[in-house]
């Protein structure tokens, strides 16, 4: 009853969810643990309250500002002292919370996994003392997950690095091939992965295929039906965003619009504000949603098509949360399967690109690669999730290590007696200081400091001259800022065969991009699905149910849906490709390739268009409604 005592008194929960106590216990027996539960049924609470009873801090991973707001909101409501790091503190209360950290007066740390490239927060966490690692939506680890980031294979290294004893990995969406993954990466035994189960009953399941020129109608007969009622739209592109919520707007629907493209505190207070119940009706890209704990979502309305059934079940996840009945439909057809391939294809980079790159890498005088991530995408024309992907099989064939990463200029505003705080040390802290300042330029605001001749002229290492400034900033000596963050990598092998390996790594994405266009297969597949749509949804997660029949389904009640096609495109041989294609090969000249002329046709964006200005051509996105794979073959066509 131990635990059950601390639920009550620090939460005011008489009770466990289904799987929480399992995961609690096995966390304070010191298990590195695995929990996957479905969205809404209290993951968070398996790190939130064993924080509480640990030692040391609780360092949790979030890939989302919206998700670690949340749950610091509810922490702090419950008076538990946690922080958050993310770009929206000044300095003053950045350094409030590391302060806080240091000294032990946190118990819940919330960051981002890019927050561990940081150099300045690397120095800053080995003065803290990490008892517990947790990783939310542990599903990004995985490359055979719907939402891969490369970025977060690199958080096993980090728990060993910082000598981390154990981690805690949360996710709602991990089929058995994800668990598996997720499980060997962080040496989680078998028996330490908690699976409650993706079944809901309150959800009804309900397929409505519909053309898009009648969507706008059922959307707004749906709402009308209940139009104080809280509910989720959720579509594709910002443009649709804003175009769908203006409609129910102008006919009488209190509605907004969210998605990436909004300013961070915008989209804050637009979530604040479908909290807070001021708002019924929110109509988002998928932005919007991870980490959002709202109790009475009572509808949630694919007005497009999912990206995939991990999706789809992430997002109806968001519904029916206090075990109300439940409104989870598609309002839509499969002319919205292109722009879901289009992204997939807008990611694999050309095996020119791939081959640049390891150019670079054969013929470098160095034993090692200092990158800027911005820069290169644009030099190898590839999108920075690839490139960082490309990174990660690289490290993965043992070419390259990655080292670290640091800030190429560290400035602060200027001070005006630099010999009184030069006078408050002594020794040979006294010369070191001094050397600091000797190697500083000072501009009109900011004082600039040279870390290459403070090390050429001082016998240091560069750590040293960091954590001197980092002390400094601290005492509010200086305000030190820090920019143009540089990754470096050690070279291991530079003797591959450049045409062999080119072949493999681009193999590598290529294979990626097939497993991606499954999944939107899989995903109408399921939703045209001949049985039961919740027995099938279990099942892809690896639950087994053992009725046949869940009767709130639309199967079940009606019978197989039929997502077809409505869009009646002329084909594609009728187009004229002279016409079409004449402007794009004038301003791209040298930089012309028929899978940036396909991209370009599709309207898949590139770093290489940026520069050109391509989106401003009037034949951008001419043939976006058309399957990539036919618009790359009819440019074959005529491009041989």
């Amino acid at each position: 009853m131990q635990l059950e005592a601390h639920l009550q008194n620090i939460f005011g929960f008489e009770s466990f969810k289904k799987g929480q106590h399992e995961t609690i216990t096995k966390v304070l027996k010191g298990q590195s643990t695995a929990a996957i539960f479905p969205t809404g049924s209290g993951k968070s609470l398996c790190y939130q309250l064993p924080a509480m009873q640990l030692t040391g801090l609780t360092l949790v991973v979030s890939p989302l500002l919206s998700l670690m707001k949340d749950q610091l909101d509810f922490l702090l409501k419950h008076k538990i002292p946690a922080a958050r790091l993310d770009s929206t503190l000044d300095r003053q209360d950045y350094s409030k919370v590391i302060e806080h950290a240091k000294n032990n007066q946190l118990k819940i740390l919330m960051i981002s996994v890019e927050r561990f490239k940081n150099e300045r927060f690397r120095n800053q966490l080995k003065q803290m003392n990490i008892a517990l690692l947790v990783i939310d939506e542990a599903h990004c680890i995985s490359e055979w997950g719907h939402n891969f980031r490369p970025d977060y294979l690199k958080l096993p290294h980090y728990q060993k690095e910082f000598n981390i004893p154990q981690s805690l990995l949360l996710t709602a969406t991990a089929t058995d091939q994800v668990i598996i993954d997720i499980r060997e990466k962080f040496n989680i035994a078998k028996d330490d992965v908690v699976v409650t189960g993706f079944y809901r009953k309150n959800l009804y399941l309900q397929m409505s295929p519909i053309d898009q020129s009648q969507r706008n109608q059922q959307l707004l007969k749906r709402i009308q039906s209940d139009p104080s009622a809280s509910t989720i739209v959720y579509v594709t592109l910002q443009k649709t965003a804003q175009e769908v919520s203006e409609f129910l707007t102008a006919n009488g629907i209190h509605s907004t619009y969210y998605h990436a493209g909004m300013k961070s505190d915008e989209r804050e207070r637009l979530q604040n504000n479908f909290m807070h119940g001021k708002i019924p009706c929110i109509v988002a890209t998928i932005a919007f949603g991870m980490g959002i704990d709202k109790s009475d979502v009572r509808r949630v309305i694919h007005y497009d098509l999912p990206k995939s059934i991990e999706n789809y079940s992430q997002e109806i996840g968001r519904s029916g949360r206090d075990g109300e009945n439940s409104l989870c439909e598609v309002m839509a057809n499969n002319d919205d399967i292109n722009i879901h391939e289009n992204f997939v294809y807008g990611d694999t980079p050309d095996k020119s690109s791939i081959r640049q790159f390891l150019e670079q890498i054969k013929n470098t005088q160095e034993a090692y690669l200092e990158l800027k991530m911005m820069t290169l995408s644009k030099e190898l024309n590839m999108r920075v999730l690839p490139l960082k992907t490309l990174l990660v099989y690289l490290e993965i064939e043992g070419i390259i290590t990655p080292k670290y990463t640091y800030y190429e200029e560290y400035s602060f505003k200027n001070i005006n007696d630099v010999k009184a705080v030069i006078n408050q040390f002594d020794g040979e802290r006294r010369s070191f200081i001094q050397t600091i300042f000797n190697h500083c330029v000072v501009k009109k605001t900011y004082t600039y400091v040279d870390i290459q001749a403070i090390m050429n002229n001082y016998n240091t290492q560069r750590s040293r001259i960091v954590v001197a400034l980092e002390y400094f900033d601290e005492k509010g000596i200086i305000e030190l800022q820090a920019k143009q963050s540089v990754e470096r990598f050690e070279i291991n092998n530079k003797h591959f065969d450049l045409q062999t390996l080119t072949k493999t790594m681009h193999d590598l994405f290529i294979n990626k991009e097939q497993v991606e266009i499954k999944r939107i297969h899989n995903m109408l597949n399921f939703f045209e699905s001949v049985d039961c749509l919740s027995k099938n949804l279990a099942h892809y997660f690896g639950e087994e149910l053992s009725f046949s029949e869940c009767g709130h389904c639309s199967h079940c009640h009606s019978g197989q849906a039929n997502f077809h096609s409505s869009n009646q495109l002329k084909p594609i041989h009728a187009f004229n490709f002279i016409d079409l294609t004449q402007e794009f090969k004038m301003v791209i000249q040298e930089q012309y390739s028929s899978n940036n002329l396909c991209k370009f046709l599709c309207g898949i964006y590139t770093p290489l268009f940026t520069q050109y200005k391509i989106k401003n051509l009037k034949n951008f996105a001419r043939l976006e409604k058309y399957p990539f794979a036919e618009v790359k073959s009819w440019i074959y066509e005529h491009d041989c």
